[in-house]
Order: C-alpha cells, then sequence, then structure tokens
C-alpha cells in the first residue's frame, strides 16, 4: 500500500511539473489517503502484535 502512496505522489509530481494542476491534485490527494491508511493499519499490527505476545 505504501508502494501506491508514493506511485500517485511521483504521478502528482510530474503532472505538476507538466502543469496539470487537477491531475496532480488528484493523485495528491489519493497519495495521502494511501499513506494515512498505510499507517493506521502499520499501528493497528503493531499495537495487535503486542497484545498477542503480551
Amino acid at each position: 500500500m505504501l508502494h501506491y502512496a508514493v506511485v500517485f505522489f511521483i504521478i502528482a509530481l510530474i503532472a505538476a511539473v507538466f502543469g496539470f494542476g487537477g491531475i496532480a491534485a488528484s493523485a495528491a490527494g489519493i497519495a495521502k489517503i494511501l499513506f494515512f491508511v498505510f499507517v493506521v493499519l502499520a499501528v493497528a499490527s503493531f499495537l495487535f502484535g503486542l497484545i498477542r505476545k503480551g
């Protein structure tokens, strides 16, 4: 999932360089959403791992 966030971030950067503001904003928004979903799942996985071993 983090891979997809990075891919959309790169797409946003390339689109911004070429002047496609709408596409850049959309790709950046998708990248942000995917990144935060990744962070939430990573924290949940870490916490469940601690609870399971604890």
